[in-house]
């Protein structure tokens, strides 16, 4: 298998509860040749049998972890795991992802638009099948730009969705030219909030608009750790009614917020 080496590349993985799920990604990334000036494991107060197994983890892969005693949350997982990134740049990765094949080429384009074009601030490489994100213009090597329309006739809630915490390639200074990722609430409006901060910061990304160069739980290794309300899961023509109000209200009052609010107050 063809080496591929990344040298001003921090591989930041984000990890609670899922021991065996980061041993399957980091055993991908070493069959497809893929290695990183340095990989960072920041791990979310883990229960202790997690927490030794990923231990046992770093002879074989040698990354370093940033643990915290307790769970605090995903916000300051993601926070205390960027401080630890003294690279330029970041590949953002939680523990449930997994590189494919065709990733290392278009990674490598990826790390070559963010050298030579200091517009871009995040560069991603998955979206949920069910969630694309809808206002795409073609780019080059592959990749779209991410538009956000504001005016409020675009109505489809996934606009305000150009940050995502899936797979993503980022400037290391992230935190400092956009905000600190809110700590103490749950994943989704730790993630939405930090949505809203990219776009009222005047943040740019591109997406690759190819296949998903990395596969979700592709091996059901573990049951995911994010609990998320039983409505919005549900399926009937009642849920999906209430839904499409509840999404559309949504994307009226974030427009608001983008316009009025402090970058401090989004939520």
């Amino acid at each position: 298998m063809e080496s591929h080496h990344f040298d001003r590349v921090t591989l930041l993985i984000t990890h609670y509860n899922r021991s065996k799920s980061l041993e399957h990604l980091l055993a991908k990334c070493a069959e497809f040749g893929l290695s990183f000036q340095e990989t960072i494991v920041s791990d979310d107060g883990s229960k202790p049998e997690h927490l030794e197994h990923v231990k046992q983890l770093q002879p074989n892969y040698g990354f370093r972890l940033v643990s915290t005693p307790v769970n605090k949350g995903l916000g300051n997982n993601i926070n205390k795991g960027q401080d630890a990134v003294t690279t330029p740049y970041t590949l953002y990765v939680q523990e449930d992802f997994e590189p494919t094949a065709n990733f290392a080429p278009n990674f490598t384009n990826a790390v070559r638009l963010m050298d030579e074009e200091k517009q871009w601030d995040l560069i991603r490489f998955y979206t949920f099948p069910w969630a694309p994100f809808p206002y795409l213009r073609d780019y080059k090597y592959g990749f779209s730009e991410m538009l956000y329309r504001p005016q409020v006739w675009f109505l489809n809630h996934l606009k305000f969705r150009i940050y995502s915490d899936h797979p993503h390639l980022r400037r290391s200074d992230f935190l400092h030219k956009f905000c600190r990722y809110r700590e103490g609430e749950r994943g989704d409006p730790t993630e939405y909030a930090m949505c809203l901060c990219f776009i009222k910061k005047g943040g740019k990304a591109l997406m690759f608009k190819g296949p998903d160069l990395f596969l979700h739980e592709a091996g059901g290794i573990e049951p995911n750790t994010m609990v998320r309300s039983t409505w919005k899961l549900k399926q009937s023509v009642f849920v999906n009614s209430l839904r499409f109000v509840y999404l559309k209200g949504k994307v009226l009052n974030s427009s608001v917020k983008l316009m009025f609010t402090d970058v401090k107050d989004l939520k």
